[in-house]
């Protein structure tokens, strides 16, 4: 087998890398994390630098067994597993906590498969998935950064990275799951009169409003679509103060690239687009990504980003929706807290230990949260 780093996801084939086992999840397709790189929301002067494991059957390089999606990070920022009081340990100490080395999809909290298998190799997998963890660490302890950590980890993979090299981190994100519904109004049933009621009273707002609420998805997205969404991105982040990590190039990459896993729920005013949500769909699940708006509308955001996308799936069929990271609001909607997974490699042995005893009695809290979140569950009987 021959490891490499690839240092730009665009010099790997398209279809080389799309044929690796990625769940259905589209944020680790070819199409986006290329485009994050061709319009220098990754590279450069980002903090985030493209560092790819590939593990080709022979030099030859014709057939691609595994690959993990990884980067050399100089700050945090964009991660959604917070570690800068780890950052600031290191800075006390007088060392250097960047450049760290993170696996998982930039900007995006979503879990699924960071050893990323080819379809082709199913049968080897076990073995391919050991040889790239060993490779990984491997090449954190050769690249001198002070730690890995691969975010956002599925199941298959936790029981991979589950050794005595890594440390656990568990955390909460709020998810709806589609029971089988046939209509919002069957799924709003489940719940108790006082959730159900306020939900019914959000929601009618909307429609008493002189606001008109449209789906686009799959061709009916144009550019100017994805124009407007990003000014709604912009307007989200200047309001929230925070870091404007994509730019309008990347909006524009998406519906070139990846246009049947766009969905966008749109509110005109008359003929002007004054709000939206943007999504991307997978083989499972729909994922809520942004949203913004020209001005403050009643109940706007939970119809665009919670009961819009939850209509959607039932009348689709899918099986999920996920809306992002943090938000207990989302609970009193139907989205119940599930956990998250993190793994951390830290190379100085007495910032490991000390990391290793903090997680332990983090990870206390996180379950008393959430059995908190849970005994608060907006349903009658937990769905």
């Amino acid at each position: 087998m021959l490891t490499v780093i690839a240092p730009d996801l665009n010099a790997v084939p398209s279809q080389q890398w799309n044929q690796l086992d990625h769940a259905g999840i589209p944020f680790l397709r070819h199409e986006f994390l290329a485009a994050l790189e061709r319009t220098a929301c990754v590279g450069n002067d980002s903090g985030w630098l493209p560092e790819h494991l590939l593990l080709y059957e022979s030099e030859q390089r014709n057939k691609l067994l595994g690959a993990v999606p990884m980067y050399r990070k100089y700050h945090s920022y964009g991660e959604y597993v917070f570690d800068w009081s780890w950052a600031a340990a290191y800075e006390r100490a007088g060392l250097d906590y960047y450049p760290k080395l993170l696996v998982g999809t930039p900007f995006t909290p979503v879990t699924g498969p960071r050893l990323l298998i080819a379809h082709s190799a199913s049968a080897d997998s076990e073995r391919i998935r050991q040889q790239l963890v060993a490779e990984t660490i491997r090449h954190a302890e050769r690249s001198g950064v002070s730690s890995l950590h691969w975010i956002f980890t599925n199941n298959d993979d936790n029981r991979i990275l589950n050794n005595k090299q890594l440390l656990a981190r568990c955390g909460t994100q709020f998810h709806w799951h589609n029971q089988g519904y046939t209509s919002f109004a069957e799924y709003i049933q489940a719940m108790s009169a006082s959730k159900r009621k306020k939900i019914k009273r959000e929601r009618r707002r909307i429609t008493e409003s002189a606001l008109r609420i449209e789906t686009v998805t799959g061709p009916a997205v144009t550019e100017e679509h994805m124009h407007v969404m990003h000014q709604f991105y912009r307007s989200t982040v200047r309001n929230h103060g925070g870091t404007p990590y994509l730019n309008a190039a990347f909006f524009q990459e998406l519906v070139r690239g990846m246009p049947d896993n766009i969905v966008l729920f749109l509110a005109y005013d008359g003929e002007r687009c004054v709000a939206g949500s943007f999504n991307l769909s997978g083989d499972a699940a729909l994922f809520g990504r942004y949203w913004g708006s020209l001005g403050h509308y009643n109940a706007l955001h939970f119809e665009l980003c919670y009961y819009h996308p939850i209509e959607y799936c039932i009348t689709h069929n899918i099986s999920r929706f996920e809306a992002g990271a943090q938000g207990e609001h989302k609970l009193s909607r139907g989205l119940l807290p599930v956990p998250t997974y993190s793994w951390h490699w830290l190379q100085n042995p007495v910032f490991a230990h000390a990391v290793s005893d903090f997680l332990h009695r983090e990870s206390h809290h996180v379950e008393a949260y959430t059995e908190l979140l849970h005994s608060h569950s907006p349903f009658r009987h937990t769905s």
